[in-house]
């Protein structure tokens, strides 16, 4: 029997898929044209529409040689995404990517076309002519191409960084949004750590090693009630872990519960995924920013536009019931789930670290970043601050020892939220 964890894989491979879409565009072309050719038998179809034989083969012909053309056109459309998305982006983003509904519709589009055009023009016979479909097979054509100018608006819009950054940055507070609501729907009443059973731990350990890309936490919790006991996991989704490594432990329990029943409802994989992990969309903002950084692109304007996405994405997470760890209850109100979280540190520090780091020398960033953090400042909740100011005394040091000149370290410490450009604010210490 397939775990869970078996089929959220074979889910994820099924949305990154860039085949089976188009497989079952090819097979509905096949169905439609024999839908067609009975329909055609009916010979209810207008006089405007009857064809020659020559003409429906020669207009069939040419529909089969260029929908292979144009899939051949979108597939160069692809490698030159890979290229972009590996050069100047985030390997990251790939991931996202391929899961493209339009690109796999168009895909899907030409696939069907070409397999109805081909399969109307095998019937063709001096005296037998299938003219629904052949207007039929030039309507498909038609849609094909509005489909791939869209496609090709999509692609020549929709690929700057700053329009990937507003992507990602949805994306993720789309999941974190999602996920805080699930919590609050199913976590016990409790703010501190839960009192766990008394009495043996077992331990339930990772066969292979992988990403953890998400976990069932409703069969989690089921299986813990079923066994009267308590899982805590170990590790946060996201976190690599090899093989041998402690998944989940089992406290108490009136029966042992199958380890590798437990385990097939944690799904390891090759990477992280965003369905449960709203600080990977968060990874992927911050790589396109560092990216934009490095010496060989030399890009700030870039890292400044990601960071205003980023500065987004923190109001949503600081505004977020964050905790160090979630726990999940039953029916009865008795804790059967401890599922480790992130905290607002991780957030915080996961988005401006490497940015400050990187962007040190450059006045837009250290600017922008300035103006993010006193931002935060105004608008996050108190328990949210001392993080931030401890952010902003980081910058001030990091400023301080790039800019020797007093000149230009006033000018890094002004916050400004287009970098350079913008409407200054006075600067503010930290404390």
């Amino acid at each position: 029997m397939m775990s869970w964890a078996d089929a959220f894989r074979l889910r994820q491979y099924a949305k990154a898929s860039l085949w089976i879409v188009p497989l079952f565009g090819l097979v509905l072309g096949v169905l439609l044209a024999e839908a067609a050719l009975a329909t055609d038998s009916a010979d209810w179809v207008p006089w405007g529409w009857h064809y020659s034989a020559t003409t429906a083969s020669g207009v069939l012909s040419s529909i089969v040689g260029s929908m292979v053309a144009l899939l051949g056109f979108v597939v160069t459309i692809g490698v030159l995404v890979v290229q972009q998305a590996t050069g100047s982006l985030s390997p990251r983003y790939m991931r996202l990517w391929y899961r493209d509904r339009l690109q796999k519709a168009v895909l899907a589009t030409f696939t069907g076309t070409f397999a109805f055009a081909f399969s109307l023009l095998r019937t063709i016979e001096s005296d037998s002519v299938p003219d629904l479909g052949v207007t039929l097979a030039g309507i498909a054509v038609a849609v094909s191409l509005l489909l791939l100018l869209v496609y090709l608006n999509r692609f020549t819009h929709n690929l700057r960084p700053v329009a990937i950054a507003d992507l990602v940055g949805r994306m993720g507070e789309k999941v974190l949004t999602r996920a805080a609501a699930r919590v609050r729907s199913s976590e016990a009443a409790v703010s501190a750590a839960p009192v766990l059973p008394d009495g043996p731990v077992t331990h339930i350990r990772s066969v292979r090693g992988g990403a953890i890309q998400a976990l069932n936490a409703a069969g989690l919790k089921a299986a813990a009630v079923r066994h009267d006991c308590v899982f805590v996991v170990a590790h946060p989704v996201g976190d690599f872990v090899p093989p041998g490594t402690v998944l989940i432990e089992v406290h108490g329990g009136a029966s042992a519960p199958d380890p590798a029943t437990v385990a097939g409802l944690v799904a390891l994989g090759p990477e992280r995924t965003i369905e449960q992990d709203p600080a990977f969309a968060l990874r992927v903002l911050v790589d396109i920013a560092i990216r934009a950084l490095s010496p060989a692109v030399n890009d700030p304007t870039t890292g400044v536009q990601v960071l205003n996405h980023i500065e987004a994405f923190l109001y949503t997470v600081g505004r977020a019931h964050l905790r160090g760890h979630y726990v999940l209850a039953d029916d009865h109100g008795r804790p059967r789930l401890v599922v480790p979280g992130r905290s607002w540190e991780d957030y915080l520090q996961l988005a401006v670290t490497e940015i400050r780091e990187y962007g040190a020398t450059s006045l837009q960033i250290c600017r922008r970043l300035r103006a993010l953090l006193q931002g935060l400042l105004d608008t996050l909740p108190a328990e949210r601050l001392p993080a931030v100011r401890v952010e902003l005394g980081l910058l001030d040091e990091a400023v301080e020892r790039q800019f020797t000149d007093p000149v230009r370290r006033a000018m890094a410490q002004t916050p400004d939220p287009q970098g350079i450009g913008g409407r200054r604010r006075p600067a503010a210490r930290p404390g």
